[in-house]
């Protein structure tokens, strides 16, 4: 069975910052895994994208993974993921705490440069890896 790899927004605009295509790179480096993704990491990533072109290319391959639905049942998951790392001291943005809750709906691990995930008891995190960036 394939590892779901759910890619946050950080590692797409990074790569692009590094004039790098996403597309590409996470294409021929996902192997037999599958990439998944959320409505957050979407509204994240195109939000901010000015070329048009760019912006499709993205929105069309984030539209052959699979997304991780956030339907009814998700929001009270999420919500008590919040709550309890708020407890424990760990106050998380919420953008984050959606793809968090999302990657631990269907065991995903997420792909990121972000600390604030390894805050998160049984969530599997992957650092992207240095080369993409040099």
């Amino acid at each position: 069975m394939a590892i779901e790899i759910l890619v946050d927004t950080n590692v797409y605009i990074d790569l692009m910052k590094y004039g790098r295509d996403p597309v590409s790179i996470l294409g021929e480096w996902v192997g037999s895994s599958e990439l998944v993704t959320c409505g957050m990491v979407r509204l994240e990533v195109l939000r901010g994208l000015k070329n048009p072109r760019v912006r499709q290319r993205i929105s069309s391959f984030m539209d052959i993974m699979i997304n991780i639905r956030t339907d009814a049942a998700f929001w009270p998951d999420a919500t008590d993921l919040a709550w309890q790392l708020d407890r424990q001291g760990k106050v998380i943005p919420g953008a984050d705490i959606i793809i968090a809750a999302c990657a631990l709906r269907t065991s995903a691990a997420v792909l990121t440069f972000d600390a604030h995930f390894r805050a998160i008891d049984g969530l599997r995190v992957i650092a992207p890896p240095a080369e993409w960036f040099s």
